[in-house]
C-alpha cells in the first residue's frame, strides 16, 4: 500500500470478494476479532456486491502491523477506497471498525456512499489511564485459550469462527491492545459527523450496556437525519449473534445493483 504525501505507509490486509465491477461494501471488524468476524454477512452479498473486508492494523492477516490511532487507520482506509475505485462505498463497521465509519464518512465522505454503525462508543470514559494500565498488566491473559473462549462468549462468537478468535487474540501485540483500546475509550464523534449527506443507520443491542445505548443515541443526535435502531435480545455483536437478521437487514439497507 502506497502512502499519500506526507502519510505514513500502514501495510493493512484487505481480502476482495464479488464481481469487480459491483457497487463496492467495506466491512471494518471491531477490536479483538478481524475480518472473519464478517464472513456469514459477506457471503450472503458477494454474489451482488464487490466485498471489501480488511484485517485493521494489528490484527488478523495485518498483526505484525501494530495499531497506531483511528487517525492512521482511518488514512490507511481513504487510501483502500481511493485506490480501489472511482465511486464511494457503503461502509459498515462494529465497535472500534463503527468508530472508524464515522471517522471515516465525517473526514472523507466523498469515498463514503453511506454508513452503517453498529456498537459504537461515543462518550469519552474516564479514568482512561487507569484502565489501560489494568490492561497492559493483564494483556498476556490474551494467549489463554481458556481466557479467550470466555471473552469470545462476550461477543457471541459462534463454535465455528472460535479458532480463529482464538489464534487473532493470541497475537495481538500488547503496543495494538493499548492504542486501540486507548483510542476507543477516548473516542468523541466528530464536528463534520453532523455534515454527512448519504443515508446513516445507527444500531445498538438492547441488551448493551447503558453507555453503548447512550452513545447510539448521541450518534443519532448529532446526524438527525440518520435512522437509529434499538435490537430487541441482542448484546455487543449483534452481527454474530443473530447473522441472519442481520444480514436481511444489510441488504435492505444497501441499494439494490
Amino acid at each position: 500500500m502506497t502512502a499519500w504525501p506526507g502519510e505514513s505507509i500502514i501495510i493493512m490486509h484487505v481480502s476482495s470478494f464479488g464481481p469487480q465491477d459491483g457497487s463496492r461494501v467495506l466491512l471494518l471488524h471491531g477490536g479483538g476479532v478481524a475480518g472473519w468476524m464478517w464472513k456469514s454477512l459477506r457471503g450472503s452479498l458477494e454474489s451482488e456486491y464487490k466485498v471489501l473486508v480488511p484485517d485493521l492494523p494489528g490484527h488478523g492477516q495485518s498483526a505484525d502491523e501494530p495499531y497506531r490511532s483511528h487517525t492512521e487507520t482511518v488514512d490507511a482506509l481513504r487510501q483502500v477506497l481511493s485506490c480501489g475505485g472511482s465511486t464511494p462505498a457503503a461502509v459498515i463497521g462494529f465497535s472500534l471498525g463503527a468508530q472508524l465509519t464515522i471517522e471515516l464518512a465525517s473526514r472523507y465522505p466523498e469515498l463514503v456512499d453511506r454508513a452503517m454503525v453498529v456498537s459504537a462508543q461515543a462518550k469519552a470514559m474516564p479514568f482512561t489511564g487507569l484502565i489501560l494500565r489494568a490492561l497492559g498488566a493483564a494483556a498476556p491473559l490474551a494467549r489463554n485459550r481458556r481466557f479467550a473462549r470466555v471473552q469470545a462468549r462476550e461477543l457471541f462468537v459462534p463454535p465455528e469462527l472460535m479458532e480463529d478468535y482464538i489464534h487473532t487474540s493470541a497475537h495481538i501485540s500488547k503496543a495494538t491492545l493499548l492504542a486501540a483500546v486507548g483510542d476507543n475509550m477516548r473516542f468523541e464523534l466528530p464536528a463534520a459527523w453532523s455534515e454527512f449527506r448519504g443515508p446513516a443507520l445507527v444500531m445498538v443491542g438492547r441488551r448493551e450496556r447503558a453507555l453503548m445505548r447512550d452513545s447510539a443515541a448521541v450518534i443519532h443526535t448529532a446526524l438527525p437525519a440518520s435512522e437509529i435502531e434499538i435490537v430487541n435480545g441482542c448484546g455487543h455483536g449483534i452481527a454474530l449473534e443473530r447473522p441472519d437478521w442481520f444480514n436481511g437487514r444489510v441488504a435492505g439497507w444497501l441499494p439494490r445493483q
